[in-house]
């Protein structure tokens, strides 16, 4: 991803996705307030799904040059977020809890984990994460959301802008997409409650969704295009011209658009400044999820200890930290101040979009993300149970009778 700041490009020249080192000096803020006290002595115990081989390295030995010894494991060891929480609840030796989603967040401050508390805390930079906290609990650390981007050339829409009220708009398009293949994943789910928050109605049996919104939901899997698992997500299908409209998620498209010929020969082209895509104008927005850090309860430990872990925390969530961080894996942080870092001229186009995932959930009395974690196990239920997302269209399941379905029945997990 492009930066504008020489410290960035500088970064990015000594770092390497597979190399720890850091710049001296580079995380530490213009006060060194971590430089008064070593905290080395006690190893912070880490639960976090932002865990790949190169995050947790590059986490490892920055927290070492800043006075902290950390232990974390990494994606060989534990996969994806509810990994990581059944994880930390199983072990109880868990310090610090970070990544995950609104989602799962939501899970753990209501006790769904009956061995994961989250101390109550409060950092220095807590009002520059905005909205992105629950108070006193836990604090925002990167936002991302899912796009709906489409090319403008002669693979898209020939020039023609794509202008939608609902997300759900796409499958009257006239336009080609691609669509996921499973149901799980954090990216799919997202593209998932995308779609179906036109459709939000409590008072319906199948999953607090109108029966509208699965049927527009079926026909977005079997008339949109899937590549299987030479795909994985959206990027590939648009940048090779095999689809018009698709989905991604936020933290990797500009990356991918800066390597987009090695995968193509009619590639994207354009990172910060589009040349031959653009994204989708949707009224509603779109849906976000921010990645958050909060401290656990733990028995036994001291409060010599407790202000180790309380000082990690502050240093991890600090703008400096969320800077570099942000630098190197390509996201965009909750912290304004390591925003204005990254980007000093202004928020880029795809973080400027209406935010629906924290908008009142129409008629539930609740964010729209709070409802989707309240009935995401629901939805994964019916379209599992349905047959959603097949990857072969030739094993493609039935459409349902939607007049004859058991909501009750759907909304529960399939027997064996």
């Amino acid at each position: 991803m492009k930066r504008l700041l020489a410290f960035i490009l500088i970064l990015a020249i000594t770092l390497s996705l597979t190399a720890c080192s850091i710049l001296p000096g580079l995380l530490k803020s213009s006060e060194e307030e971590h430089a008064e006290k070593d905290y080395s002595g006690y190893t912070i115990r880490i639960y976090s799904n932002s865990n790949s081989e190169e995050r947790a390295a590059w986490l490892v030995q920055a927290a070492s040059e800043a006075g902290f010894t950390v232990s974390i494991d990494d994606g060989s060891v534990i996969s994806g977020d509810i990994a990581a929480l059944m994880a930390a609840n199983e072990n109880k030796d868990g310090d610090i809890l970070f990544g995950l989603n609104e989602t799962r967040w939501g899970q753990v401050i209501d006790g769904e984990y009956p061995n994961l508390s989250v101390m109550a805390w409060k950092p220095s930079w807590a009002r520059d994460v905005g909205k992105y906290t629950y108070a006193d609990k836990a604090y925002g650390l990167v936002i991302q959301n899912v796009l709906l981007f489409y090319r403008t050339d002669e693979f898209g829409t020939n020039g023609e802008e794509i202008l939608f009220n609902h997300w759900a708009d796409i499958v009257d398009s006239g336009y080609t997409w691609y669509r996921p293949n499973k149901v799980g994943g954090t990216t799919n789910s997202n593209i998932n409650a995308a779609i179906l928050y036109a459709f939000i109605d409590p008072s319906s049996p199948a999953g607090g969704v109108s029966v509208d919104g699965w049927k527009t939901l079926w026909r977005f899997c079997a008339e949109g295009k899937s590549g299987g698992e030479d795909y994985q997500y959206g990027f590939m299908p648009l940048n090779k011209g095999d689809v018009q409209i698709s989905a991604y998620y936020s933290s990797s498209l500009y990356g991918q658009i800066d390597v987009a010929a090695e995968n193509s020969s009619n590639p994207l082209r354009g990172t910060l400044k589009p040349e031959n895509w653009a994204l989708v104008d949707v009224a509603d927005g779109t849906y976000y999820i921010a990645e958050y850090i909060g401290i656990l309860e733990k028995k036994g430990r001291t409060a010599e200890q407790t202000e180790a872990v309380t000082a990690f925390a502050e240093w991890f969530g600090s703008a400096e930290t969320q800077a570099a961080w942000g630098a190197v894996f390509n996201t965009y942080p909750c912290n304004s101040k390591a925003a204005s870092i990254l980007y000093p001229s202004g928020v880029p186009e795809i973080y400027r979009l209406p935010n629906f995932a924290l908008t009142e959930a129409k008629g539930a009395g609740v964010t729209y993300a709070a409802y989707v974690a309240a009935h995401t196990n629901e939805w994964a239920n019916i379209m599992t149970n349905l047959g959603f997302f097949w990857a072969d269209p030739s094993d493609a399941a039935p459409e349902p009778d939607w007049d004859s379905l058991d909501w009750a029945a759907l909304t529960r997990p399939a027997e064996n």
